[in-house]
């Protein structure tokens, strides 16, 4: 029988080598091969990740081919570099050229780098983009050193964008803070530096930039600040166009030249850090530094408002840049609006007045200044030509020109004492009355029972005629109250009717433009002619004046004297909301309205109070160092001179009884009737329904 073979003792060594155990029950050690699979692992890891970072940058390459890609595919069309659409300009100035204010897009002349100084480019490269002339377009360097500037600050101080991609952005994109404007306005500077050279990407930063007030361009800025073309700049003026760059509005050196005179000052240290100009040099241009363009006060906004909206009826829609010369008088207007400025901050605080106007005219009614409120900033409502107010007592000279033109005279008497038409009955300040008075005397003290009946005596439809024919082109309410002002008016066209009596009773229409001109010099209006002719015969302007000048010389208004010939009426409405002052010289006529916008009355304060003394401060300053004429009418003879002192303006209408006025005027003065209050504060009568 055969039996199969039987392994070695070798083989089942072998087989079962690898279920022997320890004595313990566990598989033996196999030192040393754990450490050679670790050494093998850690051999492919630099592989490993060298695949990884290799697959994420393909795909990260990807991602941001596609992004730009996306951003290349909304790109605006760079194909267009026309000039930019704009508004049309419309600069304005005062009679002697001085600017006034400017609307809508002021561009100027197109000009290379070659044309300018060569301190006005290196100027903006100093302080915009020193390395311009180094980099592609994209600065890594200057990047890198804003990034760092902005950490150690903790905010953003530094912008990293080259002149090329603020060109990008001026020219293409719009000023919104997103990553996708600024990889477009890189990939967008990029193009420019491959399409232009270093000047011309230069010269079209320097004609599109935004330079504050309106103003597109350097040459633009140069002509607005200083009044000349950015050919003819100075160092120091370069430095202070460099400075706008920054910001606009701030370093604006008309708004804040101090502000402006420090930006200025960094730039030339820019230039001289940058090797540009010497130590020596930039002193020298903060020493001759300009002083820039002469400019009219801040209020004149408020004339400059009202003229351009009267551009558009003298030469039609504005479609183009136009330059207007104005009636304005950039003194005269300082001076009222430092007036108006420091009553309103001292008395008229503690006395409850917040707003205030004021209107200065020539005799021919060329506006010379208009000052419509305390703060254009605050409010850009004119209180001068949209404020319809009640004028009070100084509407009475129409009652008085329709009584005169119906045959009175200002030695005329009338009655003084209470007056009611129908169930209306006005009284006099404090219900004092001084039974039979002239009209010189009911005038001058502001009497409304005696306005009252003149009123009624030559018929209310006659006064309210005459107050139109002077200019008045506010509604009317024709009824008894219209003698005392109760109708609203507004000081503008109330100061132009009293213009007719300073000029010997020709019409006039308050007007601001002398000539308008294109943006080429040529010549589309020139004011020519007059006013409506005249319109009160000399006979009357005569009397007028002796009442009106009776008020300033020791009636209700003898707190305007302005120290020379003057004429005028004082005003005050229902409860003190409105208090007025209108009066002449041969030289100027200016109108003064006080109260507050909301109506609410002030402490007791009349036209022959805070008023009265405004106009008066105005006038003196405004005629400092013009000689004393004499006012139109009643004032030819030195016997008429010691009448208006003694008390009483003499007319041509006299008829010699100047004597016995002057002595009743001195037994009244004695008594303690007239020439005002005891307390000294200029006396106005009153009446319970209208002032």
């Amino acid at each position: 029988m055969f039996d199969p073979p039987r392994k070695k003792r070798s083989d089942r060594g072998k087989a079962g080598a690898g279920r022997r155990r320890t004595s313990a029950g566990r598989p033996p050690s196999r030192k040393g091969k754990p450490a050679r699979r670790t050494a093998q692992a850690r051999r492919r890891w630099p592989l490993r990740l060298a695949v990884w970072g290799g697959s994420a940058a393909i795909w990260a390459g990807v991602a941001l081919a596609l992004l730009l890609g996306w951003y290349a595919y909304d790109l605006p069309d760079v194909g267009d570099l026309s000039p930019a659409a704009r508004r049309p300009s419309v600069t304005l100035v005062a009679a002697d050229g001085t600017l006034l204010a400017t609307y809508g897009d002021l561009f100027g002349e197109t000009v290379s780098v070659a044309e300018l100084p060569r301190y006005l480019p290196q100027a903006v490269i100093a302080v915009e983009d020193r390395r311009f002339y180094d980099h592609f377009g994209v600065d890594p360097w200057g990047l890198a050193r804003a990034m760092l500037a902005n950490l150690r600050a903790g905010h953003i101080v530094q912008g990293g964008s080259t002149i090329t991609q603020q060109l990008a952005k001026n020219l293409f994109l719009t000023p919104e803070r997103t990553i996708k404007r600024k990889v477009q306005e890189m990939m967008l500077a990029f193009w420019l530096e491959r399409k232009f050279t270093k000047d011309e990407i230069l010269s079209l930063y320097l004609n599109r930039v935004y330079l504050g007030a309106g103003t597109w361009g350097i040459d633009a800025a140069a002509r607005h600040y200083f009044g000349k073309p950015a050919r003819a700049v100075t160092l120091y003026e370069a430095a202070q166009l460099a400075g706008l760059l920054k910001a606009p509005s701030r370093y604006n050196p008309v708004t804040d030249r101090d502000l402006s005179a420090r930006r200025t000052r960094t730039v030339l240290a820019a230039m001289v850090d940058a090797g540009f100009i010497t130590e020596a040099e930039a002193k020298r241009a903060e020493k001759e530094k300009s002083v820039g363009r002469a400019r009219a006060g801040d209020q004149a906004r408020y004339f400059a408002d009202w003229v351009l909206a009267q551009v558009p009826s003298f030469v039609g829609p504005i479609t183009r840049d136009l330059t207007v010369i104005t009636t304005l008088n950039p003194l005269h207007q300082r001076i009222a609006e430092e007036e108006l400025a420091g009553l309103l901050a001292g008395d008229g605080q503690k006395r409850g007045v917040g707003q205030g106007a004021v209107v200065v005219l020539s005799p021919d009614g060329a506006v010379r200044a208009m000052v419509g409120g305390r703060d254009y900033d605050a409010s850009q409502f004119n209180r001068a030509t949209q404020a319809l107010r009640q004028p009070g007592s100084a509407f009475k000279p129409f009652v008085y020109l329709a009584a005169l033109e119906a045959g009175r005279r200002p030695d005329d008497q009338v009655l003084d004492a209470p007056v009611t038409v129908g169930k209306w009955s006005p009284g006099n300040f404090n219900d004092k009355y001084h039974g039979e008075v002239t009209l010189r005397e009911g005038f001058a003290r502001s009497l409304n029972s005696v306005a009252v009946r003149l009123s009624q005596q030559v018929g209310v439809d006659r006064v309210a005629a005459a107050a139109r024919r002077l200019g008045i082109t506010s509604d009317l309410d024709v009824s008894p109250s219209l003698a005392l002002g109760a109708s609203e008016v507004t000081l503008l066209e109330m100061t132009g009717a009293y213009a007719v009596f300073a000029n010997g009773g020709y019409g006039v229409w308050p007007h601001a433009i002398e000539e308008i001109r294109d943006g080429d010099g040529k010549l589309l209006y020139r004011r020519s002619g007059g006013g409506p002719g005249r319109l009160v015969a000399p006979r009357t302007v005569d009397a007028m004046t002796d009442l009106m000048r009776a008020t300033v010389a020791w009636g209700s208004g003898k707190g305007a004297d302005p120290g020379r010939p003057a004429a005028g009426k004082t005003g005050t409405s229902q409860d003190f909301r409105d208090a007025w002052f209108i009066g002449f010289t041969a030289d100027l006529v200016a109108g003064v309205w006080l109260g507050n916008d909301d109506g609410t009355p002030m402490k007791h304060v009349t036209g022959g109070s805070l008023p009265a003394r405004l106009w008066g401060r105005i006038m003196a300053r405004t005629l400092e160092g013009v000689g004393p004429k004499p006012l139109p009418g009643g004032e030819s003879t030195a016997v008429a001179d010691a009448a208006a002192d003694a008390g009483y303006g003499a007319s041509s209408e006299d008829g010699g009884d100047f004597i016995g006025r002057i002595l009743r005027s001195l037994g009244r003065a004695v008594s303690g009737e007239a020439g005002g209050r005891s307390d000294g504060e200029p006396w106005e009568p009153q009446g319970r329904q209208a002032r």
